[in-house]
């Protein structure tokens, strides 16, 4: 068996945040998160992450199976794993070690390192990449397969900076060899700190053999120190899964510009237009066609609904089976049955529209009193004119029309019309007078 112990307690001061690190948001979801759930996703025994005191508990779990461990005092890579380790006195299990700013890795990233085991039953393991530009990753001396020594960034040579085979930061270590080793880590370095990497040399010196496999997908391990190495995880994110979408049977006419949340489900047949984004929670059934520049969270669009272009589907939006959302539309708590259209600038708020109800322009529903929200109610066939403001609590019954410019304030029955609104008056003349008073006005005197 195999626990997996995150490390999260570094304080990410290159953020420059008053949020944490790790709990900073990556297509929708906190890095950290990614971690958690790719480690949840292997089915490992235990899940531990390593934090920081000033941590959050709460908002790391965010309800995950997991445990917690607190590294009180920053003190290095070896003294959090020391920490981790604490909450496991009696395992004898492999202790799969990852990070929690290293968000894109997969299950492939790793699995060269579980191949490994099978050949190699109790040597420490560290998973390696080869990097062309390996910037201040530490580097891996080694021989064969064999690792004998990492060093640290801060601490190597020229000739030893000059090697771009790096350490990720990921290792697969009995718990009993980690037991033995963690206290005979030093803090004689560079940085002042207990380094984990420094457990490979001690491993060496005491007839163990640690070995190193390579990953293949060295792009998926790169840590997260501040906002512009945060942007570009988050492009490489989008792209992997623009590609899944596609390969899924989604059209995207121009990818780039389309934007998803790390749970976004879209059926094959849908298309989605350019500038497009997705926030967490939306779900979109087959066939659908997003027009540009929508908005959507937390929504179901279901099967050959057509939604936009500038649409804003909020919280609870379901739009039904062909049914129409047009230009500067937002809908909130609202469901559209089958076949309903709104297509121009109309709010519908906690509202219920019946099948092939057509809500005409600037249509809005006032379901906020400044204390508490009401609903509308909207029947099948319902007819309702343009510039319509419907004041909840509201039933426009089936088959009922709203002649335009009304303000509906009581129910309108099956079938029938209902009308608020003044009679015009028309003043005869009246606009000539106003256009000779007014330039009077203006002449010089």
């Amino acid at each position: 068996m195999t626990i997996a112990l995150i490390l999260a307690a570094g304080m990410g001061t290159r953020m420059n945040s008053t949020l944490p690190k790790v709990l900073h948001p990556l297509g929708g979801k906190a890095m950290i998160h990614h971690v958690i759930d790719l480690a949840l996703s292997m089915n490992m025994e235990r899940v531990i992450v390593v934090a920081s005191p000033y941590l959050d508990q709460e908002k790391v779990a965010a309800d995950r199976p997991i445990e917690i461990a607190v590294q009180e005092h920053p003190f290095g890579t070896g003294d959090a794993v020391r920490a981790g380790l604490d909450k496991l006195i009696d395992t004898e299990s492999d202790i799969l070690i990852l990070s929690g700013d290293v968000p894109l890795m997969e299950f492939d990233t790793l699995a060269p390192l579980f191949s490994k085991r099978k050949e190699c039953l109790n040597d420490p393991l560290v998973l390696a990449m080869h990097l062309d530009d390996p910037r201040q990753y530490g580097r891996l001396i080694t021989h064969d397969d064999q690792v004998e020594d990492i060093v640290e960034y801060k601490d190597a040579s020229p000739e030893q900076r000059a090697i771009n085979l790096c350490n990720a930061s990921i290792y697969l270590i009995p718990a009993t060899v980690l037991r033995v080793l963690l206290p005979q880590l030093t803090a004689q370095n560079a940085a002042g700190e207990l380094y984990l990497t420094d457990v490979i040399g001690l491993a060496k010196s005491q007839g163990l053999t640690p070995r190193y496999v390579e990953t293949p997908s060295p792009e998926t391990l790169n840590g997260i120190n501040n906002r512009a190495e945060l942007a570009q995880a988050e492009k490489i994110m989008q792209d992997r899964w623009r590609h899944r979408m596609m390969m899924n049977g989604v059209t995207l006419i121009d990818p780039a510009s389309v934007f998803f949340s790390c749970d976004t489900l879209i059926g094959k047949d849908t298309v989605i237009h350019p500038n497009v984004t997705f926030g967490p929670g939306v779900v979109i059934e087959s066939g659908a066609t997003i027009y540009p520049f929508c908005h959507l969270e937390k929504c179901v669009i279901k099967t050959d609904a057509n939604v936009g272009p500038f649409a804003h589907l909020r919280t609870g939006a379901i739009i039904g089976e062909e049914a129409v959302v047009g230009n500067f539309v937002e809908i909130k708590d609202t469901s559209l049955g089958h076949k309903a259209k709104v297509k121009h600038l109309s709010y519908l708020g906690n509202a219920q529209i019946g099948d092939r109800a057509n809500i005409g322009a600037g249509t809005i529903t006032c379901n906020y009193d400044g204390f508490n929200k009401s609903p509308t109610h909207i029947g099948n066939d319902a007819f309702i004119g343009s510039n319509t403001s419907l004041v909840a609590p509201l039933h426009v019954s089936e088959g009922a029309i709203v002649a335009a410019g009304s303000v509906i304030t009581n129910n309108v029955p099956e079938h029938s019309l209902g009308i608020a609104r003044q009679h015009q008056t028309n003043k005869q003349g009246w606009a000539k007078k106003f256009r000779t008073a007014a330039l009077e006005l203006k002449s010089p005197k």
